[in-house]
């Protein structure tokens, strides 16, 4: 599923990690870890990429990012919140400069009625962002790349800021 807009982005978050001597940590759900295998498929990975996980349930939520950082109250999936959340405590779990949070519906709607297509996307570091994505289309396949697309364009705005 990997395609050109996500190796592009991948490599140029990379490049510019590599010269400001940073590293990113990952926590996806509805990309389904699309963004790790995008960062990691670029040659000289390990120099950046400290780790990921896919966060697509309430389980994994509590078991692989909880106490890192305060949970908001009344937190649910697929929100502003949650990804930034996502982001915040995936940098600080594995100590690194910079942490993207992704948490959105690929298809179909999910359980909190967020249609598919829409997902939120964070990043959290020495400066912090969020972006909220709506594809219009009814495709997972389509709309897990377009989240984690996002998601690295997200980063890549930030550290170009």
């Amino acid at each position: 599923m990997l395609n050109d807009d996500l190796t592009t982005r991948a490599r140029a978050v990379g490049a510019l990690l590599r010269e400001r001597g940073e590293t990113v940590a990952v926590a996806e759900g509805s990309a389904g870890g699309l963004i790790s295998a995008s960062l990691l498929s670029v040659p000289g990975a390990s120099a950046y990429y400290l780790g990921g996980a896919v966060v697509y349930t309430r389980q994994a939520s509590r078991a692989w990012m909880s106490g890192a950082v305060d949970t908001p109250p009344g937190m649910r999936g697929a929100t502003e919140v949650f990804a930034t959340y996502l982001a915040r405590s995936c940098r600080l779990k594995v100590e690194a400069t910079w942490g993207i949070g992704e948490a959105g519906a690929a298809g179909p709607p999910n359980p909190y009625g967020d249609p598919a297509g829409h997902c939120w996307v964070a990043v959290a570091g020495p400066a912090e962002a969020a972006r909220h994505l709506l594809t219009g289309i009814d495709d997972r396949e389509e709309n897990m790349v377009a989240f984690a697309v996002g998601a690295l364009q997200l980063l890549l705005d930030t550290l170009t800021a």
